[in-house]
């Protein structure tokens, strides 16, 4: 309740009517009959208009079907190939013999002499052991729905991609001899967007998700974790996310608009990935 007048302001719609509410997207103040409550805060009606409106029945029913489909994939491809069919490793010369994992996962020279460009996004679908895909994946878990409810699906399957393919060129940078595999950088995409959103929401600071992101940067200074991975994962989701909440253009766009948006971020970490391999 709002005991001082001095902070209350005229309803831009109804100049009549004094408000302590304001416009979480534009700052306008905004009376109790204007305002929509949306998971980020009270909208005024031109900025509902802009966003897809969860109301607290459709937040409770919808499901994060992406974050699902993306979670299984990980899990076949674990399951189903690299323990079905994996068994190579690194050879005594530094050469990789043939197996599904080799095939597929991050490594520089592979990438600058064979020209084998895929690895940039199918390393993130691969991971080393038990420990390493269950971590991730609850990672993904409790965090990934959230973001695929806010952004919607087109937009968080492109963004987490993108994080991806980030994550794949901040290994190579650091580390383009070092075999590397994972989903982290994607997911590190996911944390550095739900905290950029939070940031563009009004929150203050980066809350509970920064400390999170904070302590995992350590972890990742561990032997035989790849920070350059998840450094480039978190740029790469949080551009991504900026671009999508803060640019007109994208908010208001059909799809195709869109994707042209992100495909235009994903080629850029492919380009740098390719140059960082060759280094």
């Amino acid at each position: 309740m709002v005991d001082d007048e001095a902070d209350l302001a005229p309803c831009y719609r109804h100049p009549d009517r004094l408000t302590g509410i304001a416009c979480s997207n534009c700052g306008r103040p905004i009376c109790t009959d204007c305002a929509t409550q949306t998971p980020v805060g009270q909208r005024c009606p031109e900025c509902t208009g802009r966003q897809r409106v969860l109301r607290p029945r459709a937040v409770a029913a919808a499901t994060p079907v992406v974050t699902y489909a993306l979670i299984a994939i990980n899990v076949v491809v674990f399951v189903v190939f690299q323990n079905g069919l994996a068994g190579g490793s690194l050879g005594a010369a530094g050469g990789l013999q043939e197996s599904f994992t080799n095939r597929f996962l991050l490594y520089g020279p592979a990438i600058a002499i064979n020209h084998e460009y895929y690895r940039l996004l199918t390393s993130a679908f691969l991971h080393g052991s038990l420990l390493h895909i269950g971590f991730n994946m609850y990672a993904l878990w409790l965090f990934g729905p959230a973001l695929e409810q806010r952004l919607g699906r087109l937009r968080y399957v492109l963004l987490y991609l993108v994080a991806g393919l980030w994550g794949s060129a901040g290994a190579l940078l650091l580390t383009p001899n070092s075999p590397t595999l994972g989903a982290s950088g994607a997911i590190f995409g996911v944390l550095g967007a739900i905290g950029v959103a939070q940031r563009l929401a009004g929150a203050r600071g980066f809350g509970g998700i920064g400390v999170i992101v904070a302590i995992n940067l350590v972890l990742s200074l561990r032997p035989g974790i790849s920070i350059g991975g998840h450094i480039g994962g978190l740029i790469g989701g949080a551009i991504s996310a900026y671009l999508l909440e803060k640019s007109g253009v994208f908010k208001r766009s059909p799809d195709f608009v869109t994707i042209a948006g992100m495909a235009a971020l994903a080629v850029i970490g492919i380009a740098a990935g390719i140059v960082f391999a060759g280094r």
